[in-house]
């Protein structure tokens, strides 16, 4: 059975006319992590504007929709996102095996972020389910060019949780609890890429397509090139007649990034740069670095949030050199992932360089305000847009 949400008008036009009456909520989460923190200037203005009226902000970008609570890049998902204010809503773009573009984190998740171990299509996946062993986890590799585009659409989003130690499918598709949704959804709505560019602009929001790297040898036999492919993406903006001002295409790869450059100057301002390169050991930022990325054209980069903010040896947070010479240079900086994850749990990479300074997942708040007022960053990626939205209308940011 198809449960595609783009193939039932009415129930997207009842959704998407609910939204914009209900207006923007950040929800109970922000004001609830706000509370948690001990008294200051930040807090006190935090908890000052819990009766809004809140407004989307640009600064607010969602990552995959709103994954704390919703299976990501679902249509249930970027609703949420929408609802929460995010004023720039992520589509990771990917390609099925008849080169349509859809949207997924990765090329080869859905054995994790869908259905398909339940379903027949399960036989098509490029690795099948194995079960867990004596020294072995158990694994499964699923990718979106291992179907059509039609084959896709008849999947069920589900949040990204499996269970290694399985040794079944119903063991391995453990459904996990959400610290914002009661009861989550285990079965949501898909999209293409076309599909999201259409609800997102009916929801009101920008957009971020990021053009994710292909886990098939490129090119393919009908000739579909890495170039080929990057342009599709931005065709699909132009078909739908998108202001390009409202485009932010990204990729981690370098290679896009100047080729989208090169090729498609409209797009040019608005290109991010996703910034690997602060999980190498060896690799320390330079001002001549960014001023050639500066005049070969690149306006925005995106580092992690390690690779902004420091605490030094006084237990104080810092901005890294990496913040302070990208803006010296005159690249503007958005950065990810806001509630990716727990912030005080010391395997969570995205946090654990702040682990002396963030006890408590409220203390997050005061690492985007410190990224946000020292860093000085224009944007942030977050997996719960509104607690982003909550904390930029608290500070009058758009």
């Amino acid at each position: 059975m198809v449960r595609h949400c783009m193939h039932q008008p009415l129930l997207v036009l009842i959704t998407l006319l609910a939204t914009a009456c209900a207006g923007i909520e950040p929800g109970s989460r922000s004001l609830e992590l706000a509370g948690s923190l001990e008294r200051s200037e930040l807090a006190d203005r935090l908890q000052s504007c819990s009766a809004g009226p809140f407004k989307a902000t640009r600064f607010s970008i969602s990552h995959r929709g709103a994954p704390l609570g919703y299976p990501e890049h679902t249509v249930e998902g970027y609703i949420a996102a929408a609802r929460m204010g995010a004023g720039i809503i992520e589509c990771d773009v990917t390609f099925t095996a008849d080169q349509q573009l859809v949207c997924r984190h990765s090329q080869c998740d859905l054995h994790r972020t869908t259905n398909i171990l339940r379903t027949p299509l399960a036989s098509s996946c490029a690795e099948p389910f194995t079960p867990a062993g004596t020294d072995q986890p158990a694994t499964a590799r699923c990718c979106t060019s291992d179907m059509t585009l039609a084959q896709f659409r008849t999947l069920c989003g589900r949040r990204d949780l499996v269970d290694a130690t399985a040794t079944s499918v119903d063991q391995y598709l453990i459904e996990p609890p959400s610290p914002v949704i009661d009861d989550p959804l285990t079965c949501a709505t898909l999209l293409t890429h076309a599909e999201s560019i259409e609800l997102i602009d009916s929801l009101g929001a920008d957009f971020t397509p990021e053009l994710k790297s292909p886990q098939v040898a490129m090119p393919l036999n009908n000739g579909f090139t890495q170039a080929a492919y990057a342009t599709k993406m931005l065709d699909e903006y132009r078909q739908a007649g998108i202001d390009p001002a409202r485009v932010f295409p990204q990729s981690f790869n370098i290679g896009d990034v100047l080729y989208w450059l090169d090729n498609h100057p409209e797009y040019a301002d608005q290109v991010v740069w996703l910034d690997p390169r602060g999980r190498q050991p060896d690799f320390e930022a330079s001002l001549d670095d960014f001023q050639r990325l500066k005049q070969r054209g690149v306006s925005i980069v995106a580092p992690p949030i390690p690779m902004l903010v420091q605490v030094d040896d006084q237990g104080e947070l810092q901005a890294t050199p990496y913040a302070r010479l990208a803006r010296q240079a005159g690249l503007h900086i958005i950065t990810w992932t806001f509630e990716a994850g727990v912030a005080t749990d010391p395997d969570n990479w995205m946090y654990r360089h702040l682990n002396g300074y963030v006890d408590s997942e409220g203390k997050m708040l005061e690492v985007l305000h410190f990224l946000q007022d020292q860093a000085g960053i224009a944007g942030i990626f977050s997996d719960w847009p509104g607690t982003v939205t909550y904390y930029a209308n608290c500070m009058g940011l758009e």
